[in-house]
C-alpha cells in the first residue's frame, strides 16, 4: 500500500505537512528523530491524517493535489483544524 498523509507539529500547531510513503509508522519515527531537515525545526510531530492507495500513481497525484491550490483549500477546509 501507498500512503498519503498530514502531520501536524505538537509544538507548533499551525505547521502541517503532507507526505507519501510505503511505510508509514517508520516514516512518522524519521521525522520525529529529526531524519527530515525540512521538518526537523517543528518536531515533534503527530499524524493527523492519512489514507492508503493500491497504486503508487494515483497516490502521487493525490499527494501532490493536496500540496497545491485547490487541494491546499481542501486540506485547510476538510482535514485539519
Amino acid at each position: 500500500m501507498y500512503y498519503v498523509y498530514i502531520i501536524q507539529s505538537i509544538k507548533f500547531p499551525k505547521e502541517h505537512y503532507v507526505g507519501f510513503s510505503e511505510d508509514l509508522k517508520t516514516r512518522i519515527k524519521d521525522y520525529n528523530n529529526g531524519k527530515s531537515t525540512h521538518t526537523n525545526k517543528f518536531k515533534p510531530w503527530e499524524l493527523i491524517f492519512y489514507t492508503a492507495f493500491k497504486g503508487l500513481q494515483t497516490a502521487r497525484e493525490y499527494e501532490t493535489y493536496l500540496k497545491r491550490g485547490s487541494g491546499r483549500a481542501f486540506l485547510k477546509k476538510h482535514l485539519i483544524k
